[in-house]
């Protein structure tokens, strides 16, 4: 993303998964660790693709220490594409080694926002996730795991409304039995040509949101 990223190789469930990591700009300590990520694999996604940077970006300048990575058989990530049980091992892999504890923020595009919300399911119950943003999420291929209500508030679901690749009606069949909210950028594609700064300053707004407090 920039000359400070830095990469490395991790352990994963098949071998090495190929990672990398940004900080948050200043002397102030990073309010925590954000994991992305990326879209298919099988159609060129990797930890590069604009949108991930995108949403990197958004967390760097909200102080987050942002970490994208490849998903198997991507790039310098051991394995083959595994249609998403794979991938969530990989996901989770990343997040013991970069974020074993302390705050945590997950995030994804397409393929990898539907791997995030498995993450998400995965790992709610044992330990607090800050804020998940899904972004183009991937609901037509394979299903996407429902988000516990009491995450919605702080759940952020973008969505392009001229999105061809995942329509538009399809994440809102996929929101609508859960009452989770989706906001739509309007005449934005699958990769938000054009609305990348705008995609980051909505990041930006909703890592900005404080969780309210309970009466």
């Amino acid at each position: 993303m920039n000359s400070q990223t830095q990469k490395s190789l991790i352990q994963g469930a098949v071998g090495a998964i190929e990672i990398a990591l940004d900080l948050p700009a200043g002397s102030a300590a990073p309010k925590g660790v954000a994991v992305i990520a990326h879209p298919h694999p099988l159609f060129g996604g990797t930890l590069d693709n604009k949108v991930v940077q995108t949403l990197a970006r958004a967390f760097t300048q909200s102080g987050w220490t942002a970490v994208r990575f490849n998903f198997r058989g991507v790039g310098g990530t051991a394995g083959v594409h595994d249609e998403g049980r794979g991938e969530l091992d990989d996901l989770l892999a990343v997040v013991a080694s970069t974020a074993p504890q302390g705050p945590l923020c997950l995030a994804g595009f397409s393929f990898g926002a539907f791997v995030t919300t498995h993450a998400f399911e995965r790992l709610n119950p044992a330990r607090t996730i800050d804020k998940l943003v899904l972004v183009g999420t991937s609901v037509s291929r394979s299903t996407a795991a429902p988000i516990d209500p009491a995450a919605h508030l702080k759940t952020l679901v973008l969505h392009g409304e001229q999105d061809d690749t995942v329509t538009l009606a399809a994440v809102m069949d996929w929101a609508r039995p859960q009452s989770l909210p989706v906001t739509v950028v309007p005449g934005g594609g699958h990769f938000f040509h054009g609305q990348l700064p705008l995609l980051r300053q909505l990041v930006v707004r909703h890592l900005a949101c404080s969780m309210p407090t309970q009466p």
